[in-house]
């Protein structure tokens, strides 16, 4: 199953599943790769970044966040 992307220049963090997302540009991603644990670049058909998604991300960015 394909992911197309269409939230161009875009980001959204889901406090639910703790899961920051980056939409770099529209695309329909054709892989992903795991650049760090939990972080992973998606890309299209040419290799272009279209998107970049942290896994617990409170968890890998907690040095860096505000904490409310």
């Amino acid at each position: 199953m394909e992911k197309i992307i269409k939230k161009q220049k875009m980001v959204h963090y889901d406090k639910g599943s703790d899961v920051l997302y980056f939409g770099v540009q529209n695309g329909i991603e054709e892989e992903f790769v795991e650049v760090a644990p939990g972080v992973s670049v998606e890309l299209d058909e040419k290799k272009k970044v279209i998107g970049i998604e942290v896994m617990n991300a409170s968890r890998i960015l907690r040095s860096v966040m505000k904490i409310a």
